[in-house]
Parts: structure tokens; C-alpha cells; sequence
């Protein structure tokens, strides 16, 4: 009764939905003295809960560091708002708030005056690297109609740009004329039919465009129906606006688009939305990859000419949202260069599919991302191809590496010494404690300890919130300092990575940390923790589990999206060397006791695990190692070696060179510290 209440909401009110007059109100500066804060110290800011965003009168360079801290409170009908916020109810979900995912009421903040200017999540206390220059405005996550007594004190401290030695820069190659022309002007639908026009290129990675468009927060659309109540279920049970309503298939390249995404302004976008569509071009250039993308702003909705349906209206004036779209990249500061190049036959005027007229200036926009510096993926893969054929830490016979990476690498790579100069702790995830028979990554700790003499260890926390576990970890790390001062190597599965991050930041172990390694890590949190509560308790009757600590609801909890992103927001930049890989796989190659939550998350990203999606298991301003092809426990835990007959039934796709994995692992780890400590000599 709820999803069908929930679909009624929805789709009943898409009329609702409505555009505020002025992104900000026109006021005055919210303090004299905040003007005049130079960079690099420290001034004290009132903002007012009786509208939606407040002027602060300072300019922020790109590169500054902003840091928040928060007190006061707010009222709305005589309930009591911290800066945090509160829960958002049903009715908030046709609002337009700020952040979508913020708290009601939440402190937020924003760079800039223009619509593609993002905000962000503050809180009682938030970290903002400013990515571009432009003015702070600060404000209250609510709709542009609401409003509430009191206000909030914000005592703001700017951090000036660190000095850091130039890094070479890699030439940027450019698209040439001939690979321009080689791509359809227009795309079309299944049968044909002349559509919007091509008029953008993005030309960059997968990992890299993704996060540019997530930083400046477009969502992902639906690809069907089906997407759309599972999405739509989880939204639900979240109380998250819901975005994604699905676009139409269209063709190029003789495929549907590889993505669709949407601006996310909380279901405006029903009626009204920036979206687009790319497809990977079948060319790169300079080695990287090519993204053609068809841009329209739906201002409304129309009858479509061809069956009389109805459908989104577009405006006329295409080139507005093609300028939109690279404005919005630009702003994210992810963005190396910006260039117009014209089709030798440019299209000035013509029909969509659905028979609605647009019109152009011919141009079409190319948009060059930075360099990825952070890409280590074919590192990755070469050293995990060599390290599995030429070592094969895990015995028996492992085929191809091409089963076990997204990325087939080399298998000839010069494999060096693994050395003891660091320590390797692996804290594993959530019900870890329940798994006692099958601890993650088991064989890598025997293979590292007998082969290389390598001081491995595991640490077993309870199911507690990541807060908890945090202070765990750093009790570990303090105790062993005092008898062994050789740094640690932290290396995160699933919870494992936000109860290390949770440390990392609060309980001031990252002078003990060498660095820290993210593997299938809940950095981003997941939906499943929102929509699924009682998972946990399901596998723990299923499975007759009788080891498990800790508080399960808690731990559950901070695992949940809004909790991991609030801490995102609040520590947004590692505090060691850190390092990303992603676990993903298909339905075939997933295990039974994960199948419906493979479904649910398939709905929102085609590369997961059945738990994370893979941006989410992405750390921010990690290097960014690879795709591990196993789901979610395969990664890490032995259950396909468990002597329980019913976990192996249930945990049936399991078997993955996992020694292999750590060893990778920890040799490119050590490779990049070695380099490290040359250059700082």
C-alpha cells in the first residue's frame, strides 16, 4: 500500500512542482566584518531560519578551505531544529530543498550565484574545498516558501590554498575535425526517427565524468519502469525526494545510451529538468575516452506527434542547455578546458523524435577533464595479472585474470620485494563477527606472513556504529605503537573503510598511517541500510549465526547514505595516502544470499556489487585502483572454504584469488610510498 501511495505521490504531483522566482534572496551582507575577513582567518556569521539562503559578503579563491562550525537553533511550529536538521517527513519529498539528501532544516552552504553553483551539506560542522572562485552564501535546507525562527551562528575559518610544488602536466590532446565529423549530427529512436542533436562532447573516464557529474550533482536516470519502483521503493522508505524519473531510449552508435542524468532539483524534475544522454564514443582522443552527449531542457510537458502520447516538452533554444551542462563540469574545478568546434554540415533547425522544434547555433561544445592523475587502474591490473600468474598465493588453478578484473592486464610486470617496513591490519566489515569461521581476506594475511615475513593482521570489531568501532581501531593502533613504531597499512572491507575513515578523522591516529586502502568499502554508504533494515537479522536466523557482537542497529545505521555523506561533508579530503578498489558483479556471478539486493542496486548503477554502487565505494580523492569482478563477499570472505553446508549453498559464488588481491594490494601501496619517500629526500 505505501509504494502505491508513494508512485500516486509522484505521479500526482508532478503539477506541483514549482520553479522558486530567485535562487537568492536580495539582501545585505550577513555580517560587516565578514567582508573584510582576510584569507586565512577566522570570522563569526548569523544565519537567519526565515530564509532560504543568506549573503555573507566574502569571495573565496579556488583552492581555499572552508571550515564550519555551527550553533544555535531554529524552530519550525515550535519544534526545535540543531544544525544538523531534522528528519524529512512525506510531504518534504515535493520540495525543492537545497540538498536533496540533507536534513530539514540542515546548515548548508554554496560557491557562487549561478543555477549551476551546487550546494552542500554543512551541519553542525563541515570541511569545504572551494573548487572555483565566487561568493558564500550560506542557508537552511528548506524550500524557498518555508520558514523558521531563530537562526543559526557559524563561526567560519578560511584556509588559504597550500603551496605545493608544480606537477608536470601532461599535453592535451584535442578532438580533430575528422573525428568531429565522423559522429552522427542527430541521435535517433529504436525506429530511426531523426532526434535531439549531438551537441557536446565529454572526453575523459568512465570513474572520472561520473564523479565530475555526481560533484555537481546530476543523478543517474532510470533506464525503465522497473528501475523506477525499485528506486522509487527505496526513496520511499528513505524519505528522499525521488529524481529519476525515466528518459526514453534513443540511439547512436547503433546502442541506446550508456547513461542518462538528470539535474537534481527535487522532483521539479517531473515536469521540468536539465537532462541528457551519452554514449562512449567508438574512438578516443589522446588515449582517453570519448563521451557523445545530446542535451535538452524539458521545460513542460507536449503531445508526442508520432502516437499522441504525452511527453516532455523541450526548449527551443538548445545551445542554452549545451552551455548549461559544460558550465555545470567547469564548476566542479574537474574541468581542464572548454572549447566550441562546428560540424563541416551544422544543424541550425530542425524536429525531435517527438516532433518538437528546436534550434541551434551550429556549435558543438567539447569539454576536456583534467588529467587523471588518479587512475591507477592499469597499475592495478598489470600488477594483479603478474602477481596471480607468476606468484599464484592462493594455489590451484585461477584461469585468466581476465575472470577476476574489469581492466586484463599484463602477467610479465617485474614483480619486486614485498618489504616489512610496514605493517598491514585489515579491518573487515559489517557482521564480521559473525562470519568468525570465514575472516576477510584470511589467505592474504597467511600468504603475506609466510612468503615476505610481512607483520599481517586482522581486526576483529563488533557490529557497532563506525564512531564505535573508530575508537577500536585507534586503541589497536596506540597499543601496537608502543612496542613497534613501523607505520600501518589500513586496508577497509565494506564497513571496515568508514569505521578507518571515522578514525582517521577523530581519534587521531593518522601519524601511525602510512596509508589506507579501500576494498568493496562503504565510503559512500548505501541504500540497501535505508530500505533493507532487517537484512541483518534475516542472514542472522537464516544462517544461525551465534559469534555476533555489538549493537546491529546502530552499526546498520551509520552505514545508511545520509550518515556517510554527512561525514563526507564534514572530512571531505583523506587524511593519509588513499586508494580505491571496487567489487562488481552480474547476476550469473553473484551469490544466492545476495540476489534481491543485486536487483535493488542494479537499478541504480550497472557496476555493483549487490550492496555498493561503485561510486560509493569510491573514498573522495582516493587513487583509484580498479574493478575486482566478485560481489560483495566474494572479495573478501571464504565462505566458499566455510564447513557449513548452508553458507556455502547460500554463498555459492564466492571463489576469488583473494590472496592474490591483498598481495596486489599492498605492493602498489609500497611502490607508491617508496616514491614518496625519494622525492621528499
Amino acid at each position: 500500500m505505501k509504494r502505491i501511495w508513494w508512485m500516486g505521490l509522484v505521479w500526482g504531483g508532478m503539477m506541483l512542482a514549482q520553479t522558486p522566482a530567485s535562487r537568492y534572496d536580495a539582501v545585505k551582507p550577513a555580517s560587516t566584518a565578514a567582508t573584510a575577513a582576510p584569507k586565512g582567518g577566522t570570522v563569526e556569521l548569523t544565519v537567519p531560519g526565515n530564509k532560504q539562503w543568506t549573503d555573507t559578503g566574502i569571495d573565496v579563491a579556488a583552492g581555499e578551505t572552508l571550515r564550519f562550525t555551527a550553533a544555535g537553533a531554529l524552530r519550525y511550529n515550535g519544534r526545535e531544529v540543531l544544525p544538523d536538521g531534522i528528519a524529512r517527513g512525506w510531504l518534504d519529498m515535493i520540495k525543492a530543498f537545497p540538498v536533496t539528501d540533507g536534513k530539514r532544516g540542515a546548515l548548508v552552504g554554496r560557491v557562487g550565484e549561478s543555477a549551476t553553483n551546487r550546494p552542500f551539506l554543512i551541519g553542525p560542522k563541515g570541511e569545504r574545498r572551494v573548487p572555483v572562485k565566487g561568493r558564500l552564501f550560506l542557508g537552511i535546507n528548506q524550500a524557498p516558501t518555508d520558514g523558521a525562527d531563530g537562526a543559526f551562528t557559524v563561526k567560519l575559518e578560511r584556509v588559504a590554498p597550500v603551496a605545493t610544488a608544480a606537477k608536470a602536466q601532461l599535453p592535451l590532446v584535442k578532438m580533430t575535425d575528422e573525428q568531429l565529423n565522423s559522429v552522427p549530427v542527430r541521435v535517433g529512436d529504436k525506429d530511426g526517427t531523426p532526434g535531439d542533436r549531438v551537441n557536446f562532447f565529454i572526453v575523459g573516464s568512465e570513474v572520472q565524468v561520473v564523479a565530475a557529474l555526481q560533484a555537481g550533482d546530476w543523478v543517474t536516470v532510470d533506464r525503465s519502469i522497473k528501475d523506477t519502483i525499485l528506486r522509487g521503493a527505496l526513496a520511499s522508505f528513505s524519505k528522499q525526494a525521488y529524481l529519476t524519473i525515466p528518459m526514453s531510449e534513443l540511439y547512436l552508435f547503433d546502442r541506446p545510451q550508456d547513461y542518462g542524468w538528470a539535474y537534481a532539483d527535487p522532483l521539479m524534475v517531473v515536469a521540468a529538468r536539465h537532462h541528457f544522454r551519452i554514449w562512449r564514443a567508438p574512438f578516443k582522443v589522446g588515449g582517453r575516452t570519448v563521451w557523445a552527449g545530446a542535451g535538452t531542457h524539458d521545460v513542460g510537458f507536449d503531445k508526442d506527434q508520432r502516437n499522441g502520447k504525452i511527453t516532455h516538452k523541450i526548449d527551443p533554444e538548445t545551445d542554452k542547455e549545451r552551455d548549461f551542462i559544460g558550465q555545470s563540469l567547469h564548476d566542479t574545478g574537474m574541468v581542464a578546458a572548454r572549447e566550441y568546434m562546428t560540424v563541416k554540415n551544422p544543424l541550425l533547425k530542425a524536429k525531435t523524435a517527438h516532433g518538437q522544434e528546436f534550434v541551434s547555433d551550429g556549435r558543438t561544445l567539447i569539454i576536456y577533464m583534467e588529467n587523471d592523475e588518479q587512475d591507477s587502474s592499469e597499475v592495478f591490473s598489470d600488477t594483479f595479472c603478474s602477481v596471480l600468474v607468476q606468484n599464484n598465493p592462493d594455489t590451484g588453478s585461477w584461469g585468466g585474470c581476465q575472470d577476476w578484473v574489469q581492466k586484463p592486464g599484463k602477467s610479465d610486470v617485474k614483480l619486486g620485494p614485498v618489504t616489512k617496513e610496514y605493517r598491514v591490519l585489515v579491518v573487515p566489515g559489517f557482521m564480521s563477527s559473525c562470519f568468525a569461521e570465514s575472516p576477510a581476506f584470511d589467505e592474504g594475511i597467511r600468504s603475506l606472513r609466510k612468503q615476505y615475513g610481512v607483520t599481517a593482521e586482522l581486526l576483529q570489531v563488533g557490529n557497532d556504529a563506525a564512531e564505535v568501532n573508530a575508537k577500536e581501531i585507534a586503541k589497536y593502533v596506540n597499543e601496537s605503537w608502543k612496542t613497534d613504531q613501523r607505520k600501518w597499512i589500513l586496508v577497509g572491507y565494506s564497513k571496515g573503510t568508514p569505521d578507518i575513515q571515522e578514525a582517521l578523522a577523530r581519534e587521531g591516529i593518522a601519524d601511525k598511517v602510512a596509508a589506507f586502502v579501500s576494498v568493496a568499502g562503504a565510503s559512500g554508504g548505501s541504500p540497501i541500510a535505508d530500505a533493507m533494515p532487517g537484512q541483518a537479522d534475516r542472514w542472522i536466523q537464516q544462517f544461525k549465526f551465534k559469534t555476533c557482537r555489538g549493537d546491529m542497529s546502530s552499526g546498520f545505521k551509520s552505514l545508511s547514505k545520509a550518515a556517510r555523506q554527512a561525514f563526507l561533508a564534514s572530512f571531505p579530503n583523506p587524511m593519509v595516502p588513499t586508494y580505491s578498489v571496487v567489487a562488481a558483479s552480474s547476476k550469473e556471478n553473484t551469490s544466492k544470499a545476495l540476489l534481491q539486493t543485486w536487483m535493488l542496486m542494479n537499478s541504480f548503477d550497472p557496476i555493483h556489487d549487490g550492496q555498493l554502487t561503485r561510486q560509493d565505494a569510491i573514498v573522495p580523492g582516493s587513487k583509484y585502483l580498479g574493478v575486482a569482478k566478485g560481489d560483495h563477499f566474494a572479495v573478501a570472505l571464504s565462505f566458499d572454504k566455510s564447513p557449513d553446508s548452508t553458507i556455502r549453498s547460500n554463498m555459492d559464488k564466492t571463489r576469488f584469488p583473494r590472496a592474490a588481491l591483498l598481495e596486489t594490494i599492498v605492493r602498489i601501496v609500497q611502490a607508491d610510498l617508496a616514491k614518496t619517500d625519494v622525492v621528499q629526500q
